[in-house]
């Protein structure tokens, strides 16, 4: 006897440390479970999107090319050389007394080192050491542009899954209703009063929610496993999503990247024109040259010798007056292709806010008559419950009501979903 009490208390003990056991899963779970917000998804997609490693790759073409574009205010080094035979040469061929001039080869060499240290360019290396400037802030912007549109599929997924979440809670509190529904006819049954065809509609009709609830869960997995794609990171059915809190925004400024987009570009052709200005100036350099061969610098002496000159060098070339004007017009021209665009894209810009302000209206007014659908179909739904328990009514009576205000409660979470769409959709086109 003593041995089965103890047996006996054993065996509870493990089935509490069982319960004890499953009650610290449970409330690990819940807080482990993955905490998501809009902003939050949005920058880890964009931290993984591929593009945004190519803008790494832009600013070091920059850099080495910046870096090459210096070295040209470097002394720059050059050799050349020549061998050359000549079908004549020079001779002074009046007789001098005492003086003797040899002729010079037919066949002279010259070798020469050339060294030219620039003084003054008229600023060509600043101004393309500022295009590239200017060009890679081009190519960063455009990539922006498109992180940006990236922001329209993650709200669009991110949006899908409240929509999911807010069904599941809805889908639950139905099957309440049918439960509820059940224990009622279930008593009826028992007592005679009621057909069991009436609770096997019920049942049916509970089968009916689970189904749905299964369907709801499997797409959102589906949209979490994209999300997943998306960001890099693994999440859950456990992964709960906070509703985004959208603020009222009182300035319209439009700050979307595309118009710094358009900003950079006007400033890529502005740097374009600067060039076109400093290579229209003289340069200045010095410049060393040393040389062998024969002649020398000395014509008189047929041998191999050794020189060298030093100098400074003036050039100025006066071909830009041929080409300037035109150049500049072409820069006009394409500066003001980029000013049609921009201001293409405000208006059409302008044109979304304006959508989505008509929506945000409408959604906001739908509500509120959805609200006080929902506050009768309640108070039909409890009016047919009592009708239920008191057998005046059958089951599928019953399940009529219960749907009717399901989908009272569907349309609220539909059209609640659109506001907060519209919302967040009018803050995107903004640029906030």
């Amino acid at each position: 006897m003593i041995f089965f009490e103890l047996k006996l208390t054993v065996w509870l003990n493990n089935i509490n440390m069982k319960k004890l056991l499953l009650g610290f899963l449970l409330i690990a779970e819940g807080a482990f479970a993955q905490t998501l917000t809009l902003d939050k998804v949005n920058e880890m997609a964009r931290e993984n999107y591929p593009l945004i490693k190519q803008k790494d790759l832009i600013r070091q073409t920059k850099e080495l090319t910046v870096d090459n574009l210096n070295k040209g205010y470097l002394p720059q080094f050059s050799i050349s050389g020549q061998a050359t035979y000549q079908s004549e040469v020079t001779m002074v061929k009046i007789p001098l007394p005492g003086i003797t001039i040899d002729p010079l080869s037919k066949d002279q060499y010259r070798l020469v080192a050339d060294v030219n240290q620039v003084l003054y360019d008229g600023g060509v290396i600043k101004q393309q050491k500022n295009i590239q400037h200017l060009n890679a802030d081009v190519e960063e912007q455009k990539i922006e542009v498109e992180l940006y549109k990236l922001r329209e599929r993650i709200n669009q997924f991110y949006l899908s899954i409240l929509y999911i979440d807010e069904q599941l809670k809805q889908t639950e509190l139905v099957k309440k209703d049918i439960e509820n529904g059940m224990k009622k006819v279930e008593a009826q049954v028992q007592n005679g009063v009621a057909f069991k065809s009436n609770l096997n509609t019920l049942k049916a009709e509970l089968l009916k929610a689970e189904q749905r609830m299964i369907e709801l869960a499997a797409t959102r997995t589906g949209l979490l496993d994209v999300l997943g794609l998306f960001t890099n990171q693994t999440f859950t059915a456990n992964s709960i999503l906070e509703k985004p809190q959208v603020a009222t925004i009182t300035e319209q400024v439009i700050q979307r990247p595309e118009l710094k987009f358009f900003q950079t570009q006007q400033q890529f052709f502005d740097g374009q024109t600067g060039l076109i200005k400093s290579r229209a100036l003289p340069k200045t350099s010095l410049f060393f040259q040393g040389g062998y061969g024969r002649p020398g610098l000395n014509m008189l002496e047929n041998k191999f010798a050794a020189y060298y000159t030093t100098g400074l060098r003036f050039n100025w070339s006066l071909g830009w007056l041929y080409t300037s004007k035109q150049e500049k017009e072409l820069i006009q021209v394409s500066k003001r292709i980029v000013t049609v665009q921009q201001n293409a894209f405000v208006l059409t810009t302008n044109t979304q806010l304006k959508q989505q302000q008509a929506e945000i209206i409408k959604m906001q007014q739908l509500i509120a008559k959805d609200l006080q659908i929902i506050d009768l179909r309640v108070m039909v739904k409890d009016a047919a419950k009592a009708q239920l328990e008191n057998a005046v009514i059958t089951a599928n009576d019953y399940l009529r009501e219960v749907n009717a205000e399901d989908q009272a409660r569907q349309n609220l979470l539909v059209h609640q979903l659109q506001l907060l769409q519209a919302q967040i959709n009018y803050q995107t086109i903004l640029g906030k």
